[in-house]
């Protein structure tokens, strides 16, 4: 897609913000050095961001000689973005200020069976109402919403186009979401979310290549190369979860036999108990979350029957992280979302292990394995991300016209 001016100077714009809340407070001078931009377009963006009341003038910084350097700092009263996580068996809102911080949470189940899109879109409304509400903050403030869907997501369209764990076929989110929200939306799905709050705020900062492995009820790999997050020609990167790992072996929901997912998944994890033990106390037919939590208390006690399904999805977790490993050359592999926290060290160990077996020597020993620190729900934050660099293209469009721009997906980054 060929790029005009506008779409760089908000890359430009988003990237100097994100800098500020990296290294807050931060000057001019140290912003031009990291960015690779002007100090005098460092300058300008500055400038603009101070006039949208998104950052503030901090004062200076010690000099020992020469004329002091002024610094700048996010203004966390500026507004406030809202980061929703919807998976497969609950919808997550987070509500965070300029800074990133989180002032409040909400969180609805969602019962086995409640799929359909309008079914899915009350409870996003819901959850955004709650957390909006629990933080007190006027409807004005909220510069937007930022919503990650399961599946591949057009996000310049807003049409989630296949959700295979869902059966979704085009279902037009967006359109349906701005119903019931009147809030700026922003759509994309979890695996760019997740990897965009670990470039930001995680394990993949300051790296030039990382992936980020997804693990929950679906599974997939969030990739940064060159150390931004990388798309693909149709925002389809990423989907390793559909990779065939097992010739003929498990159905898929995408219909194939054999995918990452249906071994790695949190439903392919309870299959893996079940195989090994059918009758154990430890699996909660239809319910993923019990059963996963269920698996990391035993394990946390010693129990066998644990022990054995974590290294048995270890195993083949450990395989398609290998793979990963030998075709990408990354510096880091994040192990994120709840599974993987919920899991936590026994499951790293173990996928160390099996990536050691899998994996050759040269791109592994360059390649760290660790769980992603992130103390707070990666995908909302991510998904805060996405509506603030919407909110930036928007506060662009302001700039230049007369009249309110219209509320629209965010720009390839």
């Amino acid at each position: 897609m060929k790029r005009t001016s506008r779409d760089i100077r908000t890359a430009n714009r988003y990237e100097v913000l994100r800098r500020i809340i990296a290294g807050n407070p931060t000057s001019r001078q140290e912003l031009a050095a990291a960015t690779g931009l002007s100090l005098a377009t460092v300058a300008t963006l500055v400038g603009e961001l101070l006039d949208l009341r998104m950052i503030t003038e901090v004062g200076f910084e010690d000099s020992e000689g020469g004329r002091p350097r002024g610094l700048v700092g996010v203004n966390p009263t500026g507004g406030a973005l809202i980061g929703v996580d919807v998976a497969e068996t609950y919808v997550h809102a987070e509500l965070f200020d300029l800074a990133l911080n989180v002032v409040a949470r909400a969180e609805v189940d969602m019962e086995p069976g409640e799929s359909r899109p309008e079914q899915v879109v009350g409870h996003v409304a819901a959850a955004v109402g709650a957390v909006a509400a629990r933080a007190g903050v006027e409807a004005a403030r909220v510069l937007g919403v930022g919503v990650s869907v399961p599946g591949q997501v057009d996000r310049d369209t807003g049409v989630a186009e296949y959700a295979p764990n869902w059966n979704w076929h085009d279902v037009p989110l967006l359109g349906l979401l701005a119903e019931h929200i009147t809030h700026p939306l922003y759509l994309d799905n979890p695996l760019r979310a997740c990897t965009v709050a670990e470039l930001w705020f995680g394990a993949a900062r300051g790296r030039g290549d990382a992936v980020v492995v997804n693990l929950g009820t679906g599974v997939g790999a969030g990739l940064a190369l060159g150390g931004g997050l990388h798309r693909g020609v149709s925002n389809s990167a990423g989907e390793w979860g559909h990779t065939t790992l097992v010739l003929d072996g498990r159905l898929c929901h995408c219909g194939n036999h054999g995918c990452v997912e249906t071994y790695v998944g949190a439903p392919g994890i309870m299959q893996n108990l079940r195989e090994l033990s059918p009758g154990s106390r430890l699996l909660h037919p239809g319910d993923q979350t019990a059963t996963i939590d269920a698996l990391a208390h035993a394990v946390a006690e010693g129990d066998p029957v644990a022990l054995k399904v974590v290294q048995e999805t270890a195993r083949y977790l450990g395989a398609g992280v290998a793979d990963l490993i030998n075709l990408l050359n990354p510096e880091v592999v994040v192990l994120s979302s709840w599974v993987a926290s919920r899991l936590g060290e026994p499951l790293l160990a173990e996928v160390r292990r099996a990536v050691t077996r899998h994996a050759l020597r040269r791109p592994l020993a360059a390649t760290e394995i660790v769980l992603s620190p992130i103390p707070t729900d990666p995908v909302s934050l991510g998904a805060a991300t996405f509506a603030l660099e919407g909110a930036l293209r928007s506060a662009g469009h302001r700039t230049r016209s007369a009249g309110p721009a219209r509320s629209r997906t965010a720009p390839p980054s």
